[in-house]
């Protein structure tokens, strides 16, 4: 049974979620990425989440750049590890599993999600919420172009049909998440991880909060070809649902 509240419901998960007379802080937290050829966007990235958590937040970069993407990286403080460029699941599973903080929160290295709201899904984890999982559709996303929007809607439809609950935002690159939770399913996608880092949760009754977030438009030039890296993710979510309530 699928345990989803989005960011217009009101009250909080289970109080018997995961309750702890200690509050996780900024000290708990990694904010991690894949990084790919973003020297123009990394370092505002970086210095967004330093400044927003006060220099406390781990940052992880899981990279296989050509350019200056890992230098910058490294020289405002962040983590890198190079790896041989192999599609962004593949970056993006190594940089959730490398932290040993126990809340990690995903996010791009192009500028698109605000590190100012990290404090918020911080908050809801402690308020109970397994998964935080950032709505970039509820404002509109005017920002992103008018294609990504409509197909990004198209995922959301296909898996909520798919999964029997109403989900609005597939394909956010922005979450957290407790670390018990992606340490213990075996995630299998590559282009369309970013769908399955919410569903197999769901599915599997973790406690999943869709809260609204700004989104911006991107610094430097997207790598996923839109009509190629649509059909890989439709494809995965489909799979992953039929896995997930068949398996």
């Amino acid at each position: 049974m699928s345990n989803l509240q989005h960011g217009d419901d009101a009250g909080a998960a289970d109080a018997d979620a995961d309750e702890s007379d200690d509050e996780f802080t900024f000290d708990d937290l990694s904010v991690v990425m894949g990084t790919y050829n973003e020297e123009e966007a990394i370092e505002k990235v970086i210095s967004d989440v330093e400044e927003v958590t006060d220099g406390k937040a781990e940052v992880v970069c899981v990279d296989g750049s050509s350019d200056r993407t890992p230098e910058i990286a490294r020289e405002n403080g962040a983590r890198v590890i190079e790896q041989e460029p192999q599609g962004y699941g593949v970056a993006v599973r190594e940089a959730i599993l490398a932290p040993d903080r126990p809340i990690v929160v995903t996010t791009d290295c192009d500028d698109t999600y605000p590190m100012e709201q990290l404090p918020e899904f911080l908050e809801l984890i402690n308020e109970g919420y397994d998964v935080v999982s950032g709505d970039r559709l509820y404002h509109g996303a005017e920002a992103m172009p008018d294609f990504n929007r409509f197909g990004n809607a198209a995922f959301a439809a296909i898996a909520s049909v798919l999964m029997g609950e109403r989900v609005h935002d597939t394909t956010t690159g922005m979450r957290a998440y407790r670390r018990d939770v992606v340490e213990s399913i075996e995630w299998t996608e590559n282009t369309g991880l970013s769908a399955e880092l919410l569903i197999r949760p769901l599915m599997r009754g973790y406690d999943v909060r869709e809260h609204p977030i700004a989104y911006r438009e991107r610094a430097g030039e997207t790598k996923l070809d839109p009509i190629e890296g649509g059909a890989a993710i439709a494809k995965s979510i489909v799979k992953v649902c039929l896995e997930e309530r068949f398996d």
